[in-house]
C-alpha cells in the first residue's frame, strides 16, 4: 500500500497534467467556470501534506548571554 505522502504527490502531479491538458484548456477557452477550480485542488492537496508530512522549522541558533 502506498503511503498518503505517495498518493498527496501523485495526486499533485496529475492535477498539474489535467490543468495543462489541451482538453481542459479548451473547456476554459469555452467558458468553463467550475465553482472550485484546479488552483483550489493543489491548495488543499498542499495543506494536506503540511499536515501529513509537516515542514520542518530551521534551527534557531542559541544565544548566549552574559550579565
Amino acid at each position: 500500500m502506498k503511503t498518503l505522502t505517495d498518493l498527496i504527490t501523485e495526486a499533485s502531479c496529475l492535477i498539474g497534467e489535467i490543468e495543462d491538458h489541451p482538453d481542459y484548456q479548451r473547456l476554459l477557452d469555452e467558458g468553463y467556470t467550475p465553482d472550485l477550480n484546479i488552483a483550489d485542488c493543489s491548495t488543499a492537496l498542499a495543506y494536506l501534506s503540511w499536515v501529513v508530512d509537516p515542514p520542518s522549522a530551521p534551527p534557531v541558533p542559541e544565544i548566549e548571554v552574559t550579565p
